[in-house]
């Protein structure tokens, strides 16, 4: 029985996992540019802001599942989201992907015996992933949409988990609208994994800062969105603390914990580095996997996966 999907418009990640990303306006510079700033957690994109993260996600897609998007240390990060939804989400469960790139998540919980509904705001990626469910016959569990997350309203459909991996919802206009939309989408008790780009990233403040790029090194302290180069096209982004993204999410959603990812392992980008060495570096993972959930430590690393239910 296939999940339910996009009423009316159905099709047969986006992650921000770039090369060093550079920013290309500071927070105070967007003033005039259509991009409103509410600190209580809304956030509003224009439609061009928006449509400029589509270009940019169109842009790499077909080479998305290269060393841009599918490294050894984007890998390692996979894993540890696809464990958690199968420990929380019983087999043959359906599952909405907020932001699927080019459909490695959405296949791997195919395979494992899940029905997916995968969406994404660049049509390239779809189709990529739509691509990806017939090569491996998994068309009939893979369900294939064209949808911003910034337009959850028209999806239908009751799911018993939802996750995003890489940071999707780093470009979603409104996590409060967003928290709204999950809650009428999961089953009561639903689950909710996100991969999240954190704020406090360890091996980036050090990379650049000891190279005397302190305006990159400091880019994810930025409030509201932020301008970021990939492929000669910009991604509108916004980066969290985990308090900060649970905040928009805790009227309806209970925390059930989050952890840090690449905190003592480099972000994907430094994946040379994890090549000259990868012995010392899976000692470093190895670090991340006993302590990536320690207090203090989990408010660290390149992304965040945090865990919520529906209350």
């Amino acid at each position: 029985m296939p999940c339910d999907g996009l009423a009316g418009d159905t099709s047969v990640h986006h992650p921000i996992v770039c090369d060093p990303i550079q920013p290309k306006a500071c927070p105070e510079a967007l003033t005039g540019l259509g991009t409103e700033i509410d600190m209580s957690g809304q956030h509003t994109l224009d439609e061009a802001q928006l449509l400029e993260t589509q270009h940019a996600f169109d842009s790499v897609a077909a080479d998305y599942d290269g060393p841009r998007g599918n490294n050894e240390l984007i890998q390692r990060m996979r894993v540890t989201l696809w464990d958690t939804v199968h420990a929380k989400v019983a087999a043959g469960g359906c599952l909405l992907d907020l932001g699927c790139g080019t459909g490695i998540d959405a296949i791997e919980f195919a395979r494992r015996g899940f029905r997916v509904v995968a969406t994404d705001w660049s049509p390239q990626m779809v189709e990529r992933t739509r691509e990806r469910a017939d090569a491996a016959a998994l068309e009939s569990r893979v369900t294939t949409t064209h949808l911003g997350i910034q337009r959850m309203d028209r999806l239908d459909g009751e799911f018993d988990a939802i996750y995003s991996n890489f940071g999707p919802l780093n470009c979603a206009p409104d996590l409060h609208a967003v928290a709204s939309e999950c809650a009428r989408l999961l089953k009561p008790g639903g689950t909710l994994v996100f991969s999240v780009m954190g704020r406090i990233c360890p091996w980036e403040v050090g990379h650049y800062a000891l190279r005397g790029r302190f305006r990159r090194a400091a880019v994810r302290a930025a409030r509201g969105a932020t301008a970021v180069g990939m492929n000669r096209h910009t991604i509108w982004t916004y980066y969290y603390l985990p308090r900060e993204f649970y905040r928009a999410f805790a009227g309806t959603f209970s925390l059930g914990g989050y952890r840090a990812l690449s905190l003592f392992m480099p972000p994907p980008y430094m994946v040379d580095r994890y090549r000259r060495r990868p012995d010392w570096y899976e000692r470093l993972g190895r670090l991340d996997d006993r302590l990536g959930a320690a207090p203090l430590l989990r408010d660290m690393g390149d992304h965040f996966l945090i865990v919520m239910h529906r209350r």
